[in-house]
């Protein structure tokens, strides 16, 4: 199952070439990721993004639209795309490390966690 997300691209958001600043997008994700988890005790430890077309706007809704790719031990692999009226503007990919909340280290994902992860797992 897909996750669908609605996310507010403010004003200052736009870079002085009129359109979306690169680094937003990781923000973007983070709110999307948010909305779908809440506090989950993880950390992004890989973040990688494929822009495929300009949002060329601010003070509008875009979708993101997020599923799992992959479920390891103490980590999992999110997959979003990003949209504006159908259009796919971005790919973006993170993984989140489970961690500890008292030492930050990594810990295995629990059983909680995982039942959540496996209703968005999507495998190709």
């Amino acid at each position: 199952m897909k996750f669908t997300n609605k996310q507010y691209v403010r004003w200052d958001d736009l870079d002085a070439m009129g359109h979306v600043n690169h680094a937003k997008y990781l923000t973007i994700a983070q709110e999307a990721r948010f909305a779908l988890f809440g506090i989950f005790n993880m950390v992004v430890a890989r973040a990688e993004a494929d822009y495929k077309a300009p949002i060329a706007e601010g003070n509008i809704l875009i979708d993101v639209t997020m599923w799992v790719e992959s479920i390891g031990s103490a980590s999992f692999v999110l997959v979003y795309e990003v949209s504006n009226n159908g259009l796919l503007c971005a790919r973006v990919k993170t993984v989140q490390v489970a961690v500890t909340e008292d030492t930050k280290s990594s810990r295995p994902l629990s059983e909680q966690q995982r039942e959540v992860l496996n209703k968005y797992l999507e495998t190709s």
